[in-house]
């Protein structure tokens, strides 16, 4: 089996409830189809995502694989992967005190594998914060030293990721702003440009209007945006483009 599907089935396995072990967990999928993508064989993408998050005894984990398929394809690739593995270990978790530093609930060793096709396979490590703000179901801020795992990835640096969400009741069912963004602020190397990547999905809760109240925070459809500047670190790059989805949570 493909390392990439053997890692992909991992993910959908639901993790063991063992005591406290597994505080809780959750599996879905998304489908994302947009146009006007830069430094891609098809401006148009048609995009697969699978995601597990959730939370255990001494932290919380997220993880996505996403098969990207190129429609339209004019260079011969019509498709590709790229995944992510991210952990974080909670100094409260761990030591069984609370952090309470102004509105910061939590400190965390903060690590972050990327993984896919081409020069982008890194290493990420450094600190979590979990950060109270009003309005917000919940806001964390990740900053990180970047490490290339490949002599053709030259994108060595520091990071800064928040993600975030926002929960707004509408009737029986919800509207959520979710998302987060990548800031490499600072790079080793001179061919390497800084660049801001900022994602968010406005989402419409339509499993609880048509499939009724126990069907609640499965069914979405909704909108994505993608900003990047300086995609992928090239200088003068900057990706502008807006995307339908459909996202189900298992």
């Amino acid at each position: 089996m493909n390392k990439k599907w053997l890692a992909l089935a991992l993910f959908t396995t639901p993790p063991a409830m063992a005591d406290d072990l597994i505080q809780w967990w959750d599996m879905s999928i998304t489908a994302i189809h947009g146009d006007n993508y830069d430094l891609a064989p098809s401006e148009k993408q048609t995009t697969f995502t699978f995601e597990t998050a959730g939370a255990w005894r001494y932290g919380d984990w997220f993880a996505f694989q996403d098969l990207v398929y190129f429609n339209g394809d004019n260079a011969g690739k019509d498709s590709t992967t790229y995944g992510e593995i991210s952990a974080r270990f909670s100094a409260g978790k761990i030591t069984g005190n609370n952090i309470e530093l102004g509105p910061i609930t939590d400190l965390s060793l903060a690590l972050t594998l990327e993984e896919g096709e081409g020069p982008v396979k890194s290493f990420l490590y450094g600190l979590g914060m979990d950060i109270n703000i009003p309005y917000f179901s919940y806001f964390n801020l990740n900053t990180y030293r970047r490490e290339a795992l490949s002599s053709d990835n030259i994108s060595d640096g520091w990071q800064v990721t928040p993600a975030f969400r926002m929960d707004f009741p509408v009737g029986s069912s919800n509207i959520v702003f979710d998302g987060f963004f990548d800031w490499v602020f600072s790079t080793d190397d001179a061919n390497y440009e800084k660049n801001f990547h900022f994602n968010p999905q406005l989402k419409y809760d339509l499993g609880a209007v048509i499939l009724g109240e126990h069907k609640k925070n499965k069914l979405f459809i909704g909108i994505e945006y993608d900003y990047w500047k300086n995609k992928y670190g090239v200088k003068g790059i900057a990706q502008s483009t807006y995307s339908v989805l459909a996202k189900y949570h298992f």
